[in-house]
């Protein structure tokens, strides 16, 4: 299964939550990346050549480590995939991977914020340098008075508002999810694969509803 969705649409907090329930794997392209690279496979190797001279990891690479990650044992049961793919081409490329490995894709789930809630979400995020702990100037504040994160025995550590929650930085990335991701939406339904759940509600209520379609 895979999760589409805008930057702030939560498919990263649904998959999570779908874990215990589907007893399946959240895959995240972000996190196999790093762990390639802390662990110095040849990939990982290869892909930090690239991100050292501040050039994109090219699809080849990244699909080399989801082929690495599908073969593993946890996930002969299924996964959800987070983060990929983000372009037709990739689809594509998925498309082959998943045949070649006897894989079938049985289901692609976009979740749909209006573009005003996602940049209300995103640029209201403050972030704990220390603990990571990420909380929401509106949804989730901290319980002490902001810039601090917790009480100062316990993370006395300042808030930051991270350059990737700036407002000119999530316009940005809402605008190259328009022109490259949106395509994908088509490219599914011509599959009959996409189910599109409305993502501007609680997330209890998403994850609900996500249980109730996965069976």
């Amino acid at each position: 299964m895979i999760f589409l969705g805008a930057p702030g649409s939560g498919k990263g907090t649904q998959a999570q939550a779908l874990v215990p329930n589907l007893g399946i794997p959240q895959i995240s392209t972000g996190d196999i990346l790093r762990a390639a690279v802390k662990a110095e496979t040849p990939l990982g190797l290869e892909a930090k050549a690239f991100m050292n001279r501040g050039a994109l990891v090219p699809d080849e690479v990244v699909i080399g480590l989801i082929q690495d990650r599908l073969v593993e044992p946890d996930v002969s049961g299924g996964w959800m995939l987070d983060g990929f793919p983000r372009t037709t081409v990739q689809a594509e490329a998925l498309d082959q991977l998943l045949e070649k490995l006897g894989q079938p894709l049985e289901a692609v789930v976009l979740i749909n914020v209006p573009e005003a809630k996602l940049v209300e979400r995103l640029t209201g995020r403050r972030t704990c340098m220390t603990c990571k702990r990420v909380f929401h100037v509106l949804f989730n504040p901290p319980p002490t008075t902001i810039p601090f994160c917790d009480d100062h025995a316990d993370c006395p550590s300042e808030l930051v508002h991270r350059p990737d929650d700036s407002l000119d930085v999530v316009i940005q990335r809402q605008a190259v999810y328009r022109d490259q991701t949106e395509p994908l939406i088509s490219y599914y339904e011509q599959q009959h694969k996409l189910h599109s759940i409305d993502g501007d509600r609680p997330a209890e209520a998403i994850t609900g509803e996500l249980k109730a379609f996965l069976g």
